[in-house]
């Protein structure tokens, strides 16, 4: 997915401590994070006990190590070391594509992890082979290997009442009964082009598909994706390394092309063959969601049209493979697929989201598909989901209804009124990520990842009502603070709105640089992603180093200028579905909006903005150069889409269709057409291993300028990834934007730019 790339929590460059005030690059990408100890993968165990966790260390933020909090006698302990685990950990190609996708590829150790039901243990994947971690164990007692040497393990997790674990390997599902220690192979085709228990490629990347394989609660059978990629067409491309090419052949599936044939499955785990669901009579469907009912008597999958248009919720009789549809939810552009869908276990009916009425709201159905109650609404949508107390008939979601650059926690009646307002549960101004135990009887509890402009991520235990009841990690801004050097030249985010020509309300957020004065003028570094399903402007604390760079650039005299233009999130579909069928257009006049507003402000130089974007926001910047090239004094545009036909047909046909039905919006939302009118300085970057935006991408870029003799200065990374994913590039690729900035933008002689740094 073109999502705003997020720089993990800390880029491990081991470095001394900084002195003064003023950020540095190196400090920035540094160890340990100047964001703090704030940990990752926070979930609350099933029992409401445990709070599990990832931690980096100080020495190494990108080693993960598993954490665990006792929400008893309040302590925090180490529970699984991952250095003493495995000294040296090797990844095999399916982790590192699996990482690559979950955007995890930065971080090494154990990079996620499985609670057992009754919150007892804890399952995780390190160097290829299993782990199960007892939190009960005695003191210095390890956690037990379940696997060794062989080929590695990925998706592993615990079943529903804890007898196996399960997991992928070589393309079929695996499972280990824990009484016995005795591994058994549940499927046996897979291979070639043939996966089973795996979600595809696009699955992956675009739709949040992390698993293909899903327990039945009682443990009597496992559903599972098969797919075959066969169809799909062999790109090759070369992956350029330091000391060699690789020629890769990767079945990439482009906006048009075939994609895989997908199969769902029910295998029963007292034997027998697979029985496959009948999944409809087009073949050419995604399948984004499977889950199952909590009797275990039945299984719901989603199935999406090909378009995109379509979604319908079936459920199918586990034994007779009986199925109805439960629902329909249809589009005039696309539908937006959720993991709001929640069975109840006290009445026949479940949860569920959509976005019908122009903004995502939540609706309780019957079990005969029946719509009984409509749970919110408001011209504001709903976040997510986050838990259900049918005890106490609550339903807990997130929204930025009070807000939009916000995140909050509500609650509504599950069998009230519809009329009735949601009730804040969560204090503060600013942005809250919470995490409730899944499938409690009754909310006791929750975790809350909170932080506003001025304060970095804590991590607290919040009862119910939102009241504090204890710190996981309180995080203050306090002396001994990684951050504490530089709180005096912190600048703070400035938030404001202005119009969009259809009238719509665009959300920007400035930074203005140490010692502002209203008097001068002012370089501007214009910071911008611009892609679908992705929010920049935020009311949060800088919480990784791109979000730093920000305040880095603001301290070297620039103001630091984002906005949310249209088809951004979280702002209902009027605004989002203003780029259907014509990528580049609505996104590009509102960033143009926001460069007009800034030259009519008396304290900016005109003359001196520039911009910068990653992936969608490296294409932006080269759209923008071209459609807006007598605003913008440069542009630093990092793995871009120059060509729409070769992205991946998921995201793709979501906003454009193919390009049969809109041959004029491919034409049209490709840079190509308009490098003609790209005048202003340009850097280009690439990682040369990109396996998502395909560096073949920028080599066209590359033809086209020098067709037309426009010059340009380039920077390619060998082996790199679509992220830059080793420290040492990212704080090159920063060095040479900040320097590209300098001579470009602020107008500085290039000799006396590099010499500064």
């Amino acid at each position: 997915m073109l999502r705003r790339l997020i720089l993990g929590l800390a880029m491990a460059v081991t470095v001394g401590s900084a002195s003064g005030s003023d950020l540095t690059l190196e400090r920035i990408f540094g160890s340990p994070a100047l964001t703090g100890p704030t940990p990752l993968a926070v979930k609350v165990s099933p029992d409401g006990r445990s709070v599990g966790m990832l931690r980096g260390r100080d020495s190494d933020q990108h080693q993960l190590d598993f954490w665990s909090y006792d929400l008893r006698d309040r302590s925090l302990r180490l529970r699984a070391d991952s250095k003493r685990l495995v000294a040296d950990e090797q990844l095999s190609d399916e982790e590192k594509a699996r990482r690559e996708r979950e955007r995890t590829a930065d971080f090494h150790g154990i990079v996620d992890y499985d609670w057992s039901p009754d919150g007892r243990r804890v399952l995780f994947v390190l160097g290829g082979d299993l782990y199960l971690c007892d939190l009960d164990a005695p003191p210095g007692a390890g956690p037990r290997q379940l696997t060794s040497g062989g080929k590695a393990a990925i998706d592993p997790k615990i079943s529903p009442k804890g007898h196996y674990v399960s997991f992928l390997r070589d393309q079929d599902l695996w499972l280990i009964d824990l009484a016995s220690g005795e591994e058994r192979r549940l499927t046996t085709d897979g291979g070639g082009t043939i996966h089973n228990g795996e979600a595809e490629f696009v699955a992956q990347e675009e739709m949040d598909q992390s698993s293909g394989y899903w327990w039945a609660p009682d443990e009597s059978a496992i559903a599972y994706k098969q797919f075959d990629e066969a169809p799909v067409p062999v790109a090759k491309r070369f992956e350029v390394y330091p000391d060699r090419v690789e020629i890769v052949e990767q079945r990439y599936p482009a906006a048009g092309e075939p994609n895989v044939v997908t199969r769902l499955g029910i295998l029963a785990l007292a034997g027998g063959a697979t029985r496959w669901v009948d999944l409809g009579a087009d073949a050419d469907i995604y399948l984004p969601r499977v889950d199952w009912t909590p009797d275990s008597g039945h299984v719901a999958y989603q199935r999406l049209s090909r378009d995109q248009k379509r979604l319908d919720l079936v459920l199918v009789d586990s034994r007779t493979l009986a199925s109805r549809t439960l629902l329909t939810e249809t589009s005039a552009t696309w539908v937006d697929l959720h993991d709001d869908l929640r069975f109840l276990k006290k009445q026949p009916g479940f949860v569920w989201s959509s976005e019908r009425s122009g903004f995502k709201h939540l609706y309780l159905y019957g079990m005969d598909g029946v719509l009984r109650r409509t749970l919110t609404s408001g011209a504001w949508p709903v976040g997510r989901l986050l838990a259900i107390d049918e005890a106490r008939g609550l339903v807990y979601f997130s929204s930025n209804k009070d807000a939009a650059i916000d995140n909050q926690v509500y609650t509504v009646p599950l069998n009230g009124s519809a009329a009735a307002a949601p009730a804040r549960v969560s204090r503060g101004d600013g942005w809250h990520s919470a995490q409730f135990p899944d499938d409690a009887k009754t909310v006791g509890l929750y975790v809350d990842t909170y932080s506003d402009g001025s304060s970095p991520a804590s991590v607290a235990i919040n009862g119910p009502d939102g009241r504090h009841l204890a710190w996981i990690e309180e995080n203050a801004l306090n002396a001994t603070h990684p951050y504490a050097p530089y709180v005096a030249s912190h600048r703070p985010t400035e938030y404001g709105t202005l119009k969009a020509e259809d009238g719509q309300t665009l959300h920007y957020g400035l930074i203005k640089p140490p010692g502002f004065d209203p008097a001068k003028r002012y370089p501007v570094f214009l910071s911008v992603y611009g892609g679908p399903g992705v929010q920049s402007v935020i009311r949060r604390f800088p919480s990784s180093p791109d979000e730093l760079y920000k305040q880095y650039m603001a301290q070297q005299g620039y103001v630091v200028f984002e906005l949310d233009n249209r088809g951004s999130s979280r702002r209902g579909r009027t605004f989002s579905d203003a780029i259907y069928h014509r990528l580049g257009d609505a996104e590009v006049r509102d960033q143009l909006a926001g460069v007009r507003w800034l030259q009519s402000q008396p304290w900016i130089d005109p003359r001196r903005i520039g911009v910068f974007g990653w992936s969608y926001g490296g294409y932006m910047t080269l759209m923008l150069l071209a459609k807006g090239a007598d605003q913008l004094a440069g542009g630093f545009a990092v793995a871009p889409v120059t060509d729409w036909r070769l992205y991946d047909s998921a995201y793709t046909e979501r906003y454009l269709g193919t390009p049969k039905e809109n041959p004029d919006g491919y034409a049209m939302s490709g840079v190509l057409p308009y490098v003609k009118d790209i005048r202003a300085p340009l850097f280009l970057a690439h990682g040369m291993a990109d396996d998502n935006v395909l560096f073949l991408n920028s080599t066209q870029l590359m033809s086209e300028l020098q067709s037309r003799g426009t010059q340009f200065e380039l920077m390619t990374y060998p082996g790199a990834k679509h992220g830059l994913s080793t420290p040492q590039m990212r704080l090159h690729l920063f060095h040479a934007l900040q320097q590209f900035f300098d001579r470009v933008v602020k107008g500085r002689p290039p000799a006396e730019a590099a010499a500064a740094h």
